[in-house]
């Protein structure tokens, strides 16, 4: 075998390992982006992930605690088994409970 067929088959034999290596980063990440749902009420003030209704832009505007129409992202299955201060819960839908004044 020449140098150059050693090369290129270490050349073809890299790109194929650092091609299987980003297809499992890739689906690793997919699977950790499926296993997350948004939770209303469970923000504390400002640390909210998106959506803190009317008066607000996106991430981090709720004005208060466990603001009722803020949400964040938790992990799938948990948020209404979420127990938070003064009995609490988390939803999956917007809650109309402890909205800024």
């Amino acid at each position: 075998m020449s140098n150059t067929t050693l090369i290129s088959a270490s050349a073809l034999a890299s790109a194929v390992a650092m091609a299987l290596t980003g297809a499992t980063v890739l689906a690793s990440a997919g699977s950790a982006l499926a296993a997350t749902e948004k939770c209303y009420g469970v923000a504390m003030a400002g640390q909210n992930d998106c959506a803190a209704g009317p008066g607000t832009t996106c991430a981090g505007t709720s004005k208060v605690d466990y603001q009722g129409n803020a949400w964040k992202s938790v992990e799938a299955g948990t948020c209404t088994t979420m127990s938070l201060e003064g009995g609490r819960k988390g939803s999956l839908e917007p809650l109309e409970r402890d909205m800024p004044a």
